[in-house]
């Protein structure tokens, strides 16, 4: 098959450019991009592209997937299908399943599964449009750093990386300062990316919202700032002791930038990256109480959403990560306090973000991109190719006008938590190449 599309916005953060463009995509490849392309074979499948946006494919540096274990919440077919949907070409999952993945066996098994899960099936389904002409996105696995994700005993961390894991995470807070220096000191030779999320549980305790002064009108117990900024300093003081790379997840606070642009200032090897839900939303966004809005981190305060905002946008920090969560319905309609932390955003993520950032010009269409691609894919150790002549095309395409409403029907996902169901938004992924 070959395609041109016509006249279609091309933002690209690798070369820097948001211009308009013909590209021409043949047998996965870009062959040309230019102002006007003529010369095309009378097969060509023309496109008129005017209004649509084209970038490198969006990667998410990590989300939860139900299977194994957690099926009816999400299979790894719904999960990859959820993720082309919302414009992702390559997807990690956290090592939480069950079995969790913290040996070879199960990343081998999982590796099959993507397999014959990525053979020519489509994910646009009845709202994309050439649907038998894409491919599910990658799938990347995160290895447990350790074993059942216990905090307790480190995993056969050489096998695991021998084995094809992306990297290395527990994606839940490990407090044992001790055994994260072995880690780093056994990470250093292997090469692999290793991330963190940083939180003290003691100082957390039972809170689910961020403390201030939302956290005393709506009466939920609150969490303290220092909670992720004292575990962060402790993260800092290690990286600066043994140089292991690290990537620090769920950035929630303004004091959580302040710490890693000052760890970055003096050449610390970090990265770091914030969920889009942070982004968004902050804590006024939880007197509504759904449950959707309880997350873990839990939502900053107006302060620490606006730093967010602004260390992304600096590149403090480096990702917006979508830390897809899916809960069944009966698992979410709890009292706030009690529902599991955690919300889905695969397929949501691209159209808010745009509608609420670049649309009313806080950020650029170039960042936002970059920060959902470019730099996401860095943080793996791993790059996406610009979009010039004879480079793959691993593509999306994004009408930022069209308009959709949030519902089981038009949602690849099984699950439904999430704070936007049974809105209209504007902004939907038409198609991705891969």
């Amino acid at each position: 098959m070959t395609e041109l599309l016509q006249k279609v916005r091309v933002i690209d953060p690798v070369s820097e450019i948001d211009e308009l463009f013909d590209v021409l995509i043949a047998d996965g490849y870009i062959r040309e991009v230019a102002s006007h392309i003529s010369d095309i074979s009378s097969d060509t499948q023309i496109r008129d592209c005017q209004g649509l946006v084209l970038g490198p494919g969006l990667v998410d540096l990590y989300s939860h997937s139900g299977e194994p274990g957690f099926e009816e919440r999400e299979t790894l077919l719904s999960f990859l299908q959820a993720a082309a949907a919302g414009g992702f070409t390559r997807v990690s999952i956290l090592p939480d399943t069950s079995p969790v993945i913290d040996n070879p066996a199960l990343v081998a098994q999982l590796q099959q599964k993507r397999a014959e899960g990525q053979r020519g099936r489509g994910a646009e389904g009845q709202r994309g449009i050439g649907a038998e002409k894409s491919l599910s996105p990658l799938l990347h696995l995160w290895g447990a750093i350790t074993v059942d994700v216990a905090g307790k005993q480190m995993t056969e961390l050489a096998d695991l990386a021998s084995a094809g894991v992306v990297g290395f995470t527990d994606g839940k807070p490990l407090e044992n300062l001790a055994l994260v220096r072995r880690v780093l000191e056994y990470l250093q030779p292997l090469g692999k990316p290793v991330a963190f999320w940083p939180s003290d549980r003691q100082l957390a305790a039972n809170g689910v919202m961020r403390e201030g002064t939302n956290a005393l009108r709506f009466g939920l117990p609150p969490i303290p700032t220092s909670a992720e900024t004292t575990a962060i300093a402790a993260m800092l003081e290690l990286v600066a002791t043994i140089g292991t790379p690290v990537h620090i997840m769920r950035v929630s606070t303004a004091r959580s930038v302040e710490l890693i642009a000052s760890a970055k200032a003096a050449g610390l090897p970090i990265t770091a990256s914030t969920t889009w839900m942070h982004l968004l939303l902050d804590t006024k966004a939880v007197k509504s109480y759904h449950t959707s809005l309880h997350l873990d981190p839990p939502l900053g305060n107006p302060s620490d959403m606006a730093a967010l905002r602004t260390g992304v946008r600096a590149g403090v920090i480096d990702a917006i990560a979508i830390d897809h969560t899916p809960y069944s319905y009966e698992e979410k309609v709890q009292a706030f306090a009690e529902a599991p932390a955690g919300a889905i955003g695969l397929e949501l993520a691209l159209p808010l973000l745009w509608q609420y950032l670049v649309e009313t010009e806080e950020f650029t269409a170039l960042e936002l991109w970059r920060a959902l691609s470019t730099n996401p894919a860095e943080c793996l150790g791993e790059k996406v190719s610009a979009i010039v002549p004879h480079q793959p095309a691993e593509l999306t395409l994004f009408d930022p006008q069209q308009t959709w409403k949030v519902e089981r029907k038009s949602l690849y996902t099984l699950s439904q938590n999430t704070p936007w169901l049974g809105q209209q938004l504007k902004g939907h992924v038409v198609q991705i190449w891969c």
